[in-house]
């Protein structure tokens, strides 16, 4: 019986493929590449022809039916852009409806972001959430980061050159100045890795370039009583020195790792 093999493709460098993945993009009889350019270039520099057709977020219900129907007489390769397919991509319907019906899906494991990422980071990697994608909108993204201010493992995230100044910005705001490892570009000719706070992280990326992968601190794992009343008391001392609401606020959620929002909650409380 035909199957659908999920094959995991290069983050970056070439050279980041198995010989099982090589094998399997030349035996099947069709390649559904989120990128048909990417996935061309890499058979090409491999030697490998074969049929690829375009399977991606703004086609996949035209495409989904068609690829169901090659599934009954031959075997289909799914690629993603990079990385293993179905995270954060099209490529999770694909292989539920291929579930669905029957067909066999077989991973041929390989490069992901995600996880390559989270181990060259240095914050702890023995428990984490993946969020995939920050939302577009602000107020959805405000929701969501809300939703995980007290979250004590490892957030992972992706996030897009072009929001990410707006994403660390409210990160600040609602999760506070925690520490992150900003990873962008990851195997390729301009990789880079930022190490410090999401403050510093976005004073660093004034002009943010490439594809970016976040990940955060864990919320502190302490008894809430003795935050407050820790807090609380920094407070106080900042407030009779007369210090203005802003900068006290400020300096305790930097110092604290606390978001803004729960630190001015507090500070309101002292009046």
């Amino acid at each position: 019986m035909p199957k659908l093999y999920v094959v995991a493709t290069p983050i970056g460098n070439l050279e980041d493929i198995s010989q099982r993945a090589l094998r399997i993009l030349k035996e099947v009889g069709l390649v559904a590449a989120e990128d048909t350019r990417r996935i061309k270039h890499l058979l090409s520099a491999y030697n490998i022809k074969n049929s690829v057709t375009s399977y991606h977020e703004h086609n996949k219900r035209i495409k989904l039916p068609h690829i169901l129907a090659s599934l009954l007489e031959k075997d289909v390769a799914l690629v993603s852009d990079a990385g293993m397919p179905g995270i954060s991509d099209p490529g999770h319907d694909l292989i539920v409806a291929a579930i669905e019906h029957g067909i066999p899906v077989v991973p041929i494991p390989g490069p992901s972001v995600l996880l390559t990422a989270l181990v060259i980071s240095g914050l702890p990697s023995h428990q984490f959430v993946f969020l995939g994608f920050f939302p577009r909108r602000k107020g959805e993204r405000k929701h969501l980061m809300e939703s995980i201010a007290s979250e004590t493992r490892t957030i992972v995230a992706f996030e897009s050159p072009h929001r990410l100044k707006a994403t660390l910005e409210d990160l600040v705001e609602f999760l506070g100045d925690r520490r992150i490892a900003v990873c962008r570009e990851l195997t390729k000719i301009h990789e880079e890795v930022f190490r410090g706070t999401v403050s510093a992280a976005l004073e660093h990326f004034q002009e943010p370039r490439g594809e970016f992968t976040l990940i955060i601190e864990g919320g502190r794992r302490v008894e809430q009583g003795s935050l407050a009343k820790e807090m609380g008391e920094r407070l106080l001392l900042l407030k009779k020195g007369g210090m203005p609401a802003r900068e006290a606020v400020a300096e305790v959620a930097k110092a604290s790792g606390m978001s803004k929002k729960d630190v001015y909650r507090a500070w309101l409380r002292l009046n």
